[in-house]
């Protein structure tokens, strides 16, 4: 399954030409795609009237939407931050690190466009789909 993270659900929406939009758009309808439950909120969150979020939602909805945090994975999650600030890694956003996590846990592989995932795909074991 593969985690598509906001950094490339706004490129995609932007209709930015991005390494990672065309693997986006390539995967479509040949690969599972899972939307976090906190990527539609970040999506959403971005967007400027509530038409074009309902529109914006209903074409999310066509994939996999499951909740990403729990209270099984939230001392995971702090486990990884502790991880990464030991090795002098500041974590910027938390919600990266539950996406990470969250990936991590279930074997998920992640598409993004946002170097914040770079130390957790070094360090913590994060699969990142490659960018071409």
């Amino acid at each position: 399954m593969i985690v598509v993270d906001t950094s490339v659900w706004v490129d995609h929406l932007n209709d930015d030409a991005t390494v990672q939009v065309r693997q986006l758009r390539a995967i479509v309808g040949r690969q599972q795609i899972l939307v976090g439950d906190l990527i539609l909120c970040e999506v959403l969150q971005g967007l400027r009237d509530e038409r074009e979020a309902r529109r914006v939602e209903a074409a999310l909805r066509r994939f996999d939407v499951g909740a990403m945090l729990n209270p099984d994975m939230a001392p995971r999650v702090a486990a990884n931050f502790r991880r990464l600030r030991r090795l002098g890694i500041t974590v910027r956003k938390t919600i990266d690190l539950i996406i990470a996590t969250f990936c991590i846990e279930n074997g998920h592989v992640l598409l993004h466009n946002d170097r914040d995932f770079d130390s957790m795909r070094a360090h913590i074991g994060l699969q990142v789909l490659s960018q071409r």
